[in-house]
């Protein structure tokens, strides 16, 4: 038995750049165990499956190559991005194992409202961040009156880290396994470095992602990472006023370079962030479905 598959690129126009999400868009009656090998094959590092659901329009599940992470928000702009012809333009409600979130289809771009913010200053410092990273302390200390290491969150909670120019951004040597403990110790998803040093100059910032934790030792371009961001350079006075809409570019030092669209003044809805993008479909095909583990008994 085989079962539609994607690979959707997203935060991008072009195939093979932003970040690639797998896409299952018949995937109520897979078990948990399916699910997981299913993603696990694809390699994206995160694929999403799409489930009927009691709550909202539609439900996705989000499945890394090894673990079942709660929300993503490319494999969501990816997903919807593929689903729009189908379901049209306008406002739909996805369930998630973070609530229920509005989205928003406006032509070519998907938008996706993200959870209420939670930003909070951590008590990690310069010194222990700049070693996990692999970079010159300065790099990180010169922007640390204004702009402090936090724990911010739209759903998911990723460790923000101000560095002052992109040639420190650009050289960074990570160790995962201290970004791993580092991010767990705060209690974090990953790491989100970021500089307002751009390659574009209509860019407000260039962002890397590390979520070693997940599998993805390097992300290429992170929605749910970036709607943080967007919340911390809020909730901080980052710009006075924050704009209303950011652009965010990601991706260029794993040759898969995109942007995402970020909302997060103090006008936005209920406080919570937009991130909105476009996605394309590099791959369109079939898998074949792999024996349920879960329906196996184990004897003595």
């Amino acid at each position: 038995m085989t079962r539609r598959a994607l690979l959707v690129d997203a935060f991008t126009q072009e195939p093979f750049a932003g970040n690639a999400a797998g896409v299952v868009p018949d995937a109520d009656d897979l078990s948990d165990s399916q699910m997981q090998a299913i993603a696990s094959e694809l390699g994206a590092s995160e694929t999403a499956f799409v489930r009927a659901s009691d709550a909202a329009d539609r439900r996705l599940r989000y499945f890394t190559p090894t673990e079942e992470v709660d929300l993503c928000g490319h494999a969501t702009i990816a997903t919807h991005a593929f689903l729009a012809d189908d379901i049209g333009e306008g406002t739909h409600t996805l369930e998630t194992n973070v609530g229920v979130l509005d989205i928003e289809l406006d032509g070519e771009t998907v938008w996706m409202r993200q959870n209420a913010p939670e930003v909070a200053k951590v008590d990690a410092t310069h010194a222990e961040v700049a070693e996990t990273l692999g970079i010159r302390e300065t790099g990180l200390s010169g922007l640390g009156a204004d702009l402090p290491l936090a724990r911010a969150s739209t759903g998911l909670p990723f460790l923000m880290v101000p560095v002052e120019y992109l040639s420190d951004l650009s050289k960074m040597s990570p160790d995962m396994a201290a970004i791993e403990t580092l991010a767990a110790d705060h209690d974090c998803r990953g790491v989100y470095a970021f500089t307002f040093d751009t390659l574009e100059a209509e860019s407000t910032l260039h962002g890397r992602c590390f979520v070693p934790g997940a599998g993805v030792p390097e992300d290429p371009v992170t929605g749910t990472a970036s709607g943080a961001c967007g919340a911390y350079l809020d909730r901080f006075g980052a710009f006075d006023p924050t704009p209303e809409e950011m652009l965010f570019e990601q991706g260029h030092f794993l040759d898969r370079d995109g942007l995402v669209r970020v909302d997060a003044s103090a006008a936005t809805t209920e406080g919570r962030v937009r991130v909105g993008g476009t996605a394309v479909t590099a791959l369109d095909g079939e898998i074949r479905l792999p024996v349920d583990d879960d329906d196996e008994i184990l004897e003595a």
